[in-house]
Order: C-alpha cells, then sequence, then structure tokens
C-alpha cells in the first residue's frame, strides 16, 4: 500500500503542477481578452465549445476509454501495437466521412447556432481540429499507463503554452478576434501532432483485428450515450441561456463558469494518477482498504478547494475581469458546487470499472441528463444565468448519487462516512465564516486574501476540533509545522503498531481484517469515468 500510495501522490503532483502552471498563464491573460472580447464574443466562443464537446464524442466512438483497459489484456507488444493499429484505421475511415459530412454542413450549422451562416468558418476549423486531436489518446495514454508523468505534462503544457501564445498573438497583435482562437487552435495542433508522433508512430503497423474492434466497440459504445449524458449536463445551459435570454448573458454565464470549473485542475490532475492507480491496485488484497482511505484524502482536498473558491469569488471576478464581466461572479459557487460533484462521482464510481458494468453509466448519467434538462427548463426563463448555475449543480449531484449507489452494490467499499460528514461540516464552515467576517466593499486584492485566509483556517480547525485527524496525521501535521517555524530538518515519526507510512506520512490502519478482503471481480478492470 505505501508504495502505490506514493506513486499516486508523485504523479497526482506532477499532472497538478502541469496544469497550474497552464491555466495560471491563461487566467493572467484573461484581463486583456475581456478588452478585446465583448459579452456576446465570449457568447459566441462558449457555443462553439459546446460543439465541439459533442464532435469530440463521435469522433472518438468510445475505444479511447477501451483502449486503456485492454491495454492491460495484451501480453506483449506486438499485440499492443495490434490494438492501437486497429483503433487508428477504425477512427481513420469512420472520423474521415464523418469530417466530410460536417464541412459540407457548416453553414447549416452555424445558422442553428447563431442565426446567421457568417460563422461557417469556424465551424469548419473547429470540426477539423477536433478530428485530428481525436488520435492523441493513443499516445497520451500509454504514457500515463507507464506513470510517465513528466513526458506528459511536458507535452501538454507545451501544446496549451503555445496555444495562450498563438491565441494572444491573433487577437491582441493582429486583432482577429474569435477567429484568433479558432486558428491559433488549429496551428498549435498541426505543430503538435508532428511532435508527438515521435511517441505515436511505433504504436502504428498494418494490421487490422476484427476481433480487437469488436471488443473495443463492444466495450466502448455503452459510454458513448454516457458522455452525451455527461456533455448535456454540462452545456445544456448554454443552449437554455440562448433560447431564452441573450448571447450576452451566454457569455457573462460563461465567464462566471471559467471561474468555477478552475477546480477541474485538481479532478483533472487527479484522475490522471487515479485511473492506472485503483487499476494496478485492484487485484491487491488490501484493495478496498486502499481506495476508501485515498477516497478520504481527495474528497477533503476537494471540499477544501470548493470553500476557499466560493469565498473568494467575487473577488477573483473582479481582479482579473472588465468591469462589464463583474456581473458573472454569482454562478461560480455554484458552478464549484458542480465540480465537486463531479469529484465524487469519479472517486465513487470505480465499482462500475472494476466490474465492467459499463452498461449502467448511460442510465446513471441519463438521469441526470434528463434532471438538467427538466431543472434549467424551469429555473433559467426565471432566474437567468443564476438559474442555470443552480440547474448545474443539481444535475450533477444527482449524477454523483446514482452511480455511486450503483457502483457500492456492485463493489461495496468500507467508506470512511464519519469522517467525510466531518469535512462537509468544515466546508460550510469555512465558507460562512469567510463570508461573515469580510465585508463586501473590501478591495477585491484584500478580499482575496483574507477570505481565502479565514476559510482555510477555519476549514483546518474544524477538522481538528471534530477529531478528523488521526493521531499518525496530527504528529505528521505539527512536524510540517515545526519544519516551516524552525525551517530545519525534516522529524518524521516512527510508524506504531497498527499504522504504515504513506507518502511521507504516518497514518492508521486500523485493525487487520478477519479475513481477506475480496477483490478479485469476474473479468479485468478497464480506464476509469470522466
Amino acid at each position: 500500500m505505501p508504495q502505490r500510495i506514493k506513486s499516486l501522490f508523485r504523479n497526482l503532483a506532477i499532472y497538478g503542477l502541469g496544469d497550474v502552471a497552464t491555466s495560471l498563464i491563461s487566467l493572467l491573460l484573461l484581463p486583456v481578452y475581456t478588452q478585446y472580447f465583448a459579452p456576446a464574443d465570449y457568447g459566441v466562443i462558449a457555443m462553439l465549445l459546446t460543439v465541439e464537446a459533442f464532435a469530440k464524442i463521435l469522433f472518438r466512438w468510445g475505444v479511447d476509454t477501451a483502449f486503456m483497459r485492454l491495454y492491460f489484456d495484451c501480453p506483449d507488444h506486438p499485440s499492443r501495437q495490434r490494438l492501437a493499429s486497429t483503433l487508428f484505421f477504425f477512427l481513420l475511415a469512420i472520423n474521415g466521412s464523418l469530417l466530410l459530412i460536417g464541412l459540407v454542413s457548416a453553414g447549416r450549422l452555424s445558422e442553428l447556432l447563431f442565426d446567421t451562416r457568417e460563422h461557417a468558418l469556424l465551424v469548419r476549423l473547429m470540426i477539423t481540429n477536433t478530428f485530428v486531436v481525436g488520435f492523441y489518446f493513443i499516445p497520451f495514454q500509454v504514457l500515463r499507463i507507464n506513470e510517465q508523468s513528466q513526458q506528459f505534462i511536458a507535452l501538454v503544457f507545451g501544446r496549451s503554452a503555445g496555444t495562450l501564445i498563438l491565441r494572444l498573438a491573433l487577437v491582441v497583435g493582429l486583432g482577429m478576434g474569435v477567429l484568433g482562437v479558432v486558428v491559433a487552435d488549429i496551428a498549435v495542433t498541426g505543430v503538435f501532432t508532428i511532435v508527438l508522433s515521435r511517441w505515436f508512430a511505433p504504436l502504428i503497423r498494418p494490421v487490422f483485428s476484427r476481433t480487437v474492434i469488436r471488443e473495443a466497440l463492444g466495450f466502448g459504445l455503452p459510454r458513448i450515450p454516457h458522455s452525451l449524458a455527461n456533455q448535456a449536463i454540462a452545456l445544456a445551459d448554454r443552449y437554455f441561456l440562448k433560447a431564452y435570454r441573450t448571447l450576452e448573458e451566454v457569455g457573462l454565464y460563461s465567464i462566471g463558469a471559467t471561474f468555477g470549473l478552475a477546480l477541474k485542475l485538481f479532478l483533472s490532475a487527479f484522475e490522471f494518477a487515479w485511473t492506472p492507480f485503483f487499476l494496478g491496485a485492484m487485484h491487491e488484497p488490501d484493495a478496498k482498504q486502499i481506495y476508501s482511505r485515498v477516497s478520504t484524502y481527495a474528497i477533503a482536498v476537494l471540499v477544501l478547494l470548493v470553500a476557499g473558491l466560493c469565498a473568494v469569488s467575487p473577488d477573483l471576478v473582479r481582479l482579473f475581469t472588465d468591469e462589464a464581466f463583474h456581473t458573472a461572479a454569482i454562478v461560480t459557487p455554484w458552478i464549484a458546487l458542480g465540480v465537486m460533484f463531479q469529484g465524487t462521482y469519479i472517486v465513487g464510481s470505480i465499482g462500475l470499472v472494476i466490474t465492467k458494468r459499463t452498461t449502467l453509466y448511460p442510465l446513471a448519467t441519463g438521469l441526470a441528463a434528463g434532471t438538467s434538462l427538466m431543472a434549467n427548463a424551469m429555473l433559467i426563463p426565471r432566474y437567468g444565468a443564476l438559474g442555470a448555475a443552480w440547474a448545474n449543480a443539481i444535475a450533477y449531484g444527482t449524477l454523483a448519487a446514482v452511480t455511486i449507489a450503483f457502483s457500492w452494490r456492485l463493489y461495496p467499499i468500507p467508506y470512511e462516512w464519519a469522517r467525510l460528514l466531518r469535512v462537509a461540516i468544515a466546508g460550510g464552515a469555512a465558507f460562512a465564516a469567510s463570508e461573515a467576517v469580510v465585508p463586501d466593499a473590501a478591495p477585491p486584492l484584500v478580499g482575496f486574501f483574507l477570505r481565502g485566509g479565514i476559510a482555510g483556517a477555519v476549514y483546518l480547525a474544524v477538522l481538528a476540533l471534530t477529531g478528523f485527524f488521526h493521531p499518525g496525521e496530527l504528529r505528521v501535521l505539527e512536524d510540517i509545522r515545526r519544519r516551516v517555524v524552525t525551517r530545519g530538518a525534516p522529524v518524521i515519526p516512527e510508524p506504531e503498531p497498527g499504522q504504515v507510512e504513506m507518502a511521507g506520512e504516518i497514518v492508521d490502519t486500523g485493525p487487520e481484517p478477519s479475513a481477506p478482503v475480496e477483490t478479485e471481480p469476474a473479468s479485468p478492470a478497464r480506464r476509469g469515468p470522466h
């Protein structure tokens, strides 16, 4: 267990640092972009992104999720080449046809989205870019499987940084507006495809296996309705806002949601490390105990981030956007709450992955998508963007509850419910304290540090007062405090009986189970949900 958890946190840190660096650059450029884009321009970008999100699903046919799962079944390199090559040629043939259809019908699609055909070029460029990026999962997932997280992040960061720089040059330097954003994306994709060929080419050979494609489609196709329903949950609010309100309000909502969705930095980094981690640990005798403990840590960090972001969201929006966008802050806390539910879903749904019950994914997401559509239809006409944010949180809460219920029935994990309840109480108290103490009229920079500091301090204090921390964890926290104060050498306490060292921490493991835990499913596991 210790070595696996150390590996998880090492990869999580690397993935997280890459995402944070990229997103920090993007955030720092937001004040520039909001001076060159009107809210209606952001509305156009938001609608294009909705089309791109659905196109990504169609261009992958679910085989991206099947690839990682089937890769673990390949006994040697030739069988892995056969797997990668079969999926590559399948996607090349099928998606090439879809691309031609999309290019021909771009004018009609532009008219449906924007009530005009003048954005047809943007639609064509976006679809072409999505087609090319649809093949990237093959080399990227191999890097994840082999735990080559540093190479993975170097590639992701290079692509993101290049896109941001080129967008800045085209939008600000050449005044190309929304077109500059799309052109930057496709130009960087062209260059990046050449760079990525170094990792991609060794996997592709002139082979095609009908057996492999049948197995991959049988495994992955059930996730297409699941993924489409997921996108409906995430993006239906834009369409309802466009129908009942204006493109300007779509743009404002998109900006406010951008700050709430910043929490996906943690979710993205966690999922990149979490999926190969729990697949690799599923045959361990104490797998369920490992999942339980790591789930508690992940949810605790996520709730802290959500509470802090909700506390500082008005200050962040005022700091990083033009005055015309300041009202967008009203939706950020509710979007952040939705992200928290997404994180809970990722952590709690692994039973479906381990038991290969992928047919339950569409049912869970279908119920959540239906909830989303009803909530948007009821709330947006009356409450506008705020109603859309409420609908988003309700839908993701439904998704988490339903999926975790399915997962737990198939693969019950002894979650630390008492500790998780303390985490929820601490998160609510942290947000309430920051709202009560700092006045709304405080300057944004002052408010950011005060509210963020109060939220963090109250969160940790409530956890400590309610007995969340085990003795070993408290000793580690005390050691960290001494190191910060004295800048001395680390003092790591020796493990006591019933404890193990996890990622440099001494953690209570509780009594040994009286019998081996059953972890062997009917068939091997696959890549986790996302």
